[in-house]
């Protein structure tokens, strides 16, 4: 009895094992890298939004009074003829630090 208890035991952590190493974990890491991609972000970057905007970074404004990098920063984008503010944390991508003048 105490050996098949064991043994049920040994399986349900192996199983939680191999989903946490091929789920859980590379979705973990690729937040953070997603993350460390938007805090970097700068002027001039080309993004894309969670909406589907594309648009070059014209401006970033804090959203603290101490000038700290957050998800909450105003982002001013240009699309087209139009500027767009959002938030730092609701950027989808960023495509290239150089936006590219060529027509689509």
């Amino acid at each position: 009895m105490n050996n098949a208890l064991t043994s049920q035991l040994f399986m349900f952590g192996a199983i939680f094992a191999i989903f946490y190493f091929i789920l859980i974990r590379p979705q973990q890491q690729q937040k953070k890298k997603h993350e460390q991609a938007l805090l970097a972000m700068k002027k001039g970057d080309e993004i894309v939004t969670a909406g589907g905007i594309v648009g070059e970074v014209v401006h970033i404004r804090p959203a603290g009074t101490d000038g700290a990098v957050t998800m909450d920063d105003r982002i001013t984008i240009k699309s087209g003829d139009a500027r767009l503010i959002v938030e730092r944390g609701r950027v989808h991508r960023i495509l290239s630090g150089t936006p590219s003048n060529e027509p689509a």
